[in-house]
């Protein structure tokens, strides 16, 4: 085998800027990278930042497979989204996607990709950390806004974060908007912006938003992000807080989010836990 053949990469790409971040990143350390895009959701620029690249519907794991297999790929990333309710309604599995599709007993995201990156496992394809090259991206500890939490809204993330890590552990989802240690909305398959807007409806202003990994998640795939969408999202719902679990999500376009938060007077922070219960005290401004 070439060494360019030996440094050959996969992505199996879903939307917004992490499948590009993760092309650069791959071949900025000189491998190839070979490129599989969803229809409706990724970004078409991929196209210009990889070696080769197909476009496939949801489900066509067969397709995936045989690209893989025709540019002798052994190792691959996921990164980005793709929007959960879509199948319902945009999917069209091949034989392959099919007979797993069929074979999976509960239909939540960790299952789901879990099975998928069995199958590729099966194939000879490794599914790897989608930070490997991008660590960077990983949430910072700390108070990263002008504004900080005040003592009722730490008592809310507390709260919030217990919460959090309980709807985590069903693999329902990873964010929850919370305001005086009341529930206003789990974050489902319709995702954080939508679960964010829910919470700011019922509670007026004032919710305080907090999103975890889930407990026991694979760090390959599906991990909590955030960034200047989260922020605008939250200005619409009239949100105060932000508490990102840190080291454990993706913050994209941080100067951004930070700008626009503290703009809008809300307030930013990283915490790091093993377990439910936060440590008493906050920790530094960054």
């Amino acid at each position: 085998m070439t060494e360019a053949l030996a440094n050959g990469i996969g992505l199996i790409a879903g939307g917004g800027q992490f499948p590009l971040l993760f092309a650069r990143a791959a071949r900025k350390r000189g491998h190839r990278v070979v490129a599989v895009a969803h229809l409706n959701e990724t970004d078409p620029g991929l196209a210009e930042l990889v070696d080769a690249l197909i476009w496939v519907k949801l489900g066509q794991l067969g397709k995936i497979i045989r690209h893989f297999h025709a540019h002798q790929i052994n190792e691959t990333a996921f990164a980005g989204t793709i929007t959960k309710t879509r199948i319902f309604h945009d999917i069209l599995p091949d034989w392959k996607g099919l007979s797993l599709w069929n074979k999976i007993d509960s239909r939540l995201d960790d299952s789901i990709l879990r099975a998928i990156a069995g199958v590729l496992a099966e194939e000879g394809i490794e599914v790897i950390a989608s930070t490997r090259y991008l660590d960077y991206l990983l949430f910072p500890e700390g108070i990263l806004t002008k504004k900080r939490p005040n003592s009722s809204q730490m008592d809310d993330i507390r709260f919030g974060w217990r919460i959090a890590r309980a709807i985590g552990r069903l693999d329902i989802g990873q964010c929850v908007v919370v305001r005086e240690r009341s529930v206003l909305a789990v974050e489902a398959i319709e995702g954080t912006d939508a679960a964010i807007r829910r919470g700011g409806q019922l509670s007026g202003s004032g919710a305080v938003v907090v999103k975890l990994r889930k407990p026991g998640q694979d760090f390959r795939f599906d991990l909590p992000a955030t960034g200047p969408v989260t922020i605008a999202t939250m200005v619409e719902a009239r949100a105060a807080v932000l508490a990102v679990e840190a080291g454990q999500s993706l913050l994209f376009d941080r100067s951004a989010m930070i700008d626009a938060a503290n703009k809008a007077g809300i307030a930013v922070v990283g915490l790091r836990c093993d377990g439910d219960e936060l440590p008493s005290t906050l920790p530094a401004r960054i």
